[in-house]
């Protein structure tokens, strides 16, 4: 059903923010402002692939995955229905904020909202990164993956699998319960940890092209004083050399080089680890809590539409 994750957004009362932090930090490109405040910003020839609106508190807003056509959106409005979930078909005004040429939406079980769409808008050999950059790794592989705090690990599996066709990767044990899965060769798109009573986003992971540039991040975190939740290390499952960035709004950024891929679905086997990273990914001096979580409310969560 699903490709790729395309897009994702935020709601932040610190958006503004983002305007220094996404291209001086990060090395993204600020796109076309809106008037509200909304900042987009680009990793790629992509119109835009990060969001934050503005608004009162911090929480993810939106996940956008893409569909290969009109066909396989059709298919997923058809399935999902299938299986007693409320199926929104976006007008031409979302598809135009989101820069696709056609959406539908729903919210999970969980009270996320998700966007199936096809069509992300590119504009060729435009993206100017915010400093000197290698670039993103991006491509098939979408913007990169996404990890969320959800009640309840067993149900989550099995939706996101059942229901949206992820495939599961592998597991990490070590203390804490770790879920992957995988919709294209990225090692994963898609991950859970757990935490009773709670919903929310723990980070989104940025790949980059080059080891120097994950190094010169780290280097502008520091200048700048920016806090980080996790130094540098080297993941144990999907062997990504990263670290952890805490963002004007409340997430964690994963800015990491060398994550391993799915290179052959057929053989590619599922295993469990005992913890999460082979070295380092320290917390430096003071621990942050992890993410941006919120109560769970099983009877739904309204989702305000962007």
């Amino acid at each position: 059903m699903i490709q790729s994750l395309s897009y994702i957004g935020f709601t932040s009362p610190s958006a503004s923010e983002w305007l220094q932090f996404g291209p001086t930090i990060l090395g993204v490109e600020v796109a076309e402002r809106d008037p509200d405040g909304t900042v987009r910003l680009r990793l790629d020839d992509a119109v835009h692939r990060i969001t934050i609106h503005p608004g009162d508190a911090n929480d993810l807003a939106y996940l956008g995955w893409a569909v290969s056509g009109p066909p396989a959106l059709e298919a997923a409005v058809v399935a999902l229905e299938k299986e007693g979930l409320e199926v929104h078909r976006g007008d031409a005004q979302l598809a135009g904020r989101r820069a696709v040429a056609d959406i539908a939406w729903f919210v999970d079980p969980f009270g996320f909202r998700h966007e199936l769409s096809w069509g992300l808008a590119v504009r060729p050999s435009s993206f100017r990164p915010g400093r000197a950059l290698a670039g993103f790794v991006t491509g098939a592989g979408g913007l990169g993956h996404a990890v969320l705090i959800v009640p309840d690990l067993e149900r989550a599996e099995r939706f996101y699998t059942e229901v949206l066709g992820f495939r599961l990767s592998d597991r990490i044990e070590a203390g804490v319960s770790l879920r992957f899965f995988h919709c294209n060769g990225r090692h994963h798109t898609l991950a859970f940890g757990s935490v009773p009573g709670m919903v929310g986003m723990h980070h989104l992971m940025l790949e980059v092209a080059s080891l120097d540039d994950v190094g010169t991040a780290l280097d502008l975190c520091n200048q700048h004083k920016v806090p980080l939740a996790m130094g540098l290390g080297r993941h144990t499952n999907d062997l990504m050399t990263s670290f952890y960035v805490r963002t004007p709004s409340g997430f964690e950024i994963e800015y990491g080089w060398g994550g391993r891929l799915v290179d052959n679905e057929q053989s590619w086997v599922v295993a469990s680890y005992g913890a999460t990273s082979i070295w380092g990914h320290k917390p430096p001096g003071e621990h942050l809590m992890p993410g941006i979580m919120r109560p769970f409310d099983p009877r739904g969560q309204r989702r305000q539409q962007l």
